[in-house]
């Protein structure tokens, strides 16, 4: 599995559509046929191909305005990233981005951190990759 980096790749990746949503996060993805070569900047004088291996490409968004701490954003996308591993074989090679699409209540989940968050955050994860793992083609287990 390889991690989007680019701007250029999390804008590929979320001009493919929405594949999966849920209650908190949304599922993007963008197939890898068409090689769109790119600059890598205005030093570089030969285009190169935004992603460069056909694999699963992974990409998490946090915005602040869902979440507002740095330790929450940083959580929420170590469980994508955790949770996105156990999906790889049932994803198709293409490029995806988990957009978190609104905020996690504060008052019921107090700490950033807290056990309650990461297990609500990971169960809702598993019900988005899963959904987007059948609507590949692919069965979830």
């Amino acid at each position: 599995m390889q991690r989007l980096k680019t701007r250029a790749q999390f804008q590929a990746a979320m001009a493919g559509g929405t594949v999966s949503r849920t209650a908190h996060f949304a599922l993007h993805r963008s197939e890898l046929d068409t090689p769109a070569p790119i600059s890598t900047g205005p030093e570089s004088m030969r285009p190169q191909a935004l992603f460069a291996v056909r694999d699963v490409w992974i990409g998490a968004m946090t915005p602040k305005r869902w979440a507002k701490r740095a330790v929450t954003r940083n959580a929420i996308k170590r469980q994508i990233y955790h949770v996105s591993t156990d999906f790889e074989a049932q994803l198709p090679a293409a490029a995806h981005v988990v957009r978190l699409r609104a905020g996690f209540d504060r008052a019921q989940f107090i700490s950033a951190t807290s056990e309650r968050l990461k297990q609500a955050v990971r169960t809702e994860l598993q019900q988005l990759f899963s959904k987007a793992a059948l609507s590949a083609g692919r069965p979830a287990s």
